[in-house]
């Protein structure tokens, strides 16, 4: 994590996720423990406590979070119902896996699918919805 704010990614599409109950602190290390994040940037809130803004880098793609603040209007009393954040990987077992262990609930097991895919889907702590793909191994 850099003490200066990097410059944002220009283009494409970036998830922000907002995170219930002062849990942004706590997400930052679920990602690292569940999909290897880093953390590229984090603010905290005047409090000291909640994450105003944290950037952090998921399998070469750039994913937000912040804690919610609904003095803002940002609060996280919606579940994100028909939203997946998809991440293709090498070894969709071994990403699976690790993201299970650090607490994700298993939504869709992981099997090969008819697509071409072996495939699953994950909860994390904080409500959001994980797919998790790679080409099925000849």
């Amino acid at each position: 994590m850099t003490d200066q704010t990097p410059a944002a990614p220009t283009g494409g599409v970036i998830p922000y996720l907002t995170i219930p109950s002062r849990g942004g602190q706590a997400a930052v290390e679920f990602y690292r423990a569940a999909f290897g994040a880093e953390e590229l940037f984090r603010n905290l809130a005047d409090d000291g406590e909640r994450v105003l803004h944290s950037r952090l880098l998921i399998n070469d793609g750039v994913v937000m979070i912040s804690d919610e603040f609904p003095e803002y209007g940002n609060a996280s009393d919606i579940v994100p119902v028909g939203v997946a954040l998809h991440l293709q990987v090498d070894d969709a077992d071994e990403w699976w896996n690790r993201a299970v262990t650090a607490g994700a609930v298993p939504l869709m097991p992981m099997a090969d699918q008819f697509w071409g895919d072996r495939y699953g889907r994950v909860m994390d702590p904080f409500g959001h919805t994980w797919s998790i793909a790679a080409p099925i191994k000849a």
